[in-house]
């Protein structure tokens, strides 16, 4: 299991990395789904997000008879799933434009972590129960995090620049 995780963490990168490129110039026509968001904000949460996202498979990949580690992870397979449909799907399909992290959520994040879900459920790891908590607790967490993450990101890049 713990060479499928890796491929969570290449599909994230790339999806996180689709969105840094191009997401905070489109959050300025997208009022209905995000309010405009500064680059160095929004890179400052994406870094953070992806930092979170590394912890929690390096946390599994090192104690895999860890519960929390397991549902942690789970949990944030589950959200990045998730966050392809609402919000990049639903937002291509009410704007009739490309939201970014579409593909790469389409294209990496659906497939790979539906893949990792299954040998969950295969190898007698994971409930549709546990799956469904630790879906809803993680993505929630991480929703919760997102705007305090942009004021932050805010704050500490004009003290810098």
């Amino acid at each position: 299991m713990g060479e499928l995780v890796i491929l969570f963490l290449f599909a994230i990168t790339l999806h996180n990395l689709e969105e840094a490129l191009w997401l905070p110039a489109w959050s300025n026509q997208a009022s209905k789904f995000q309010k405009p968001v500064e680059k160095s904000e929004f890179y400052f949460a994406v870094i953070f997000i992806t930092s979170l996202a590394y912890l929690s498979t390096f946390f599994y990949l090192f104690f895999p008879n860890s519960t929390i580690a397991k549902y942690i992870l789970i949990g944030f397979l589950g959200s990045m799933i998730i966050n392809t449909i609402f919000p990049h799907l639903l937002a291509t399909i009410v704007l009739k434009r490309y939201a970014p992290g579409l593909l790469t959520g389409i294209l990496l994040i659906i497939p790979i972590n539906s893949f990792i879900i299954y040998q969950f459920f295969q190898n007698n790891e994971l409930t549709f129960r546990a799956l469904f908590l630790s879906t809803l607790i993680v993505g929630g967490m991480l929703l919760s995090l997102i705007p305090g993450l942009f004021k932050v990101g805010k704050y500490v890049t004009k003290q810098f620049y």
